[in-house]
């Protein structure tokens, strides 16, 4: 089992990337686009947790940046009718700490905004995850953490048609660079971001 790949990053794509180890070795892996955004320059050493996949029809890897990610998408991969490309396209389109938040709040409705993923899905997947997510919430750090502001101003943008996880991204960084502020100043700063 391959359960983390350090190295070099020699190619970054949107959905995959290739590290190339020190001893000569280069890694062909699949990522979400939430760890996309997060990847350091070409050229540079990145560690990846990955999820070794091996299947009659396929082999592959699959990288995450932190335990929490690789373990949603492990659950994800639990539920009938969730294969590893629709659990990567839920890692996409939302964070893992997003999809922890719907299962948690048997919010199905959340989950639908995947491509890929329609109502009869979302609720399996919020029934069948339920209590099982509940040991990384904490890992997940933000959840439990997020300011009521910052969770009113989540609720705001998603109702106005933002998506989940445009929604979280613009609100994470409205808090890392402005700190505090009231939830109509984070809608307004994250609007304004999203522009």
């Amino acid at each position: 089992m391959i359960t983390r790949v350090r190295g070099e990053l020699m190619v970054r794509d949107l959905e995959r990337v290739e590290v190339m180890t020190s001893g000569g070795v280069g890694y062909e892996i699949s990522i979400p686009t939430t760890v996309f955004e997060r990847l350091p320059r070409l050229g540079e050493q990145v560690t990846l947790r990955t999820y070794h996949l091996v299947r009659e029809d396929m082999v592959a890897l699959f990288g995450f940046l932190d335990d929490t990610e690789k373990t949603v998408f492990t659950r994800l991969l639990t539920i009938n009718g969730v294969g590893p490309r629709l659990a990567l396209a839920m890692l996409s389109a939302m964070t893992a700490e997003s999809v922890v938040r719907a299962v948690r709040e048997r919010n199905a409705a959340a989950l639908t905004a995947v491509s890929g993923v329609g109502k009869k899905t979302a609720e399996r997947v919020v029934l069948e995850l339920t209590g099982k997510l509940d040991d990384i919430a904490f890992a997940a750090g933000a959840l439990g953490q997020r300011a009521p502001a910052a969770e009113e101003a989540l609720r705001a943008l998603t109702a106005l048609g933002v998506t989940q996880a445009d929604a979280d991204r613009a609100v994470r960084g409205v808090v890392q660079e402005k700190g505090s502020l009231s939830a109509p100043e984070m809608i307004r700063e994250a609007l304004a971001r999203l522009k």
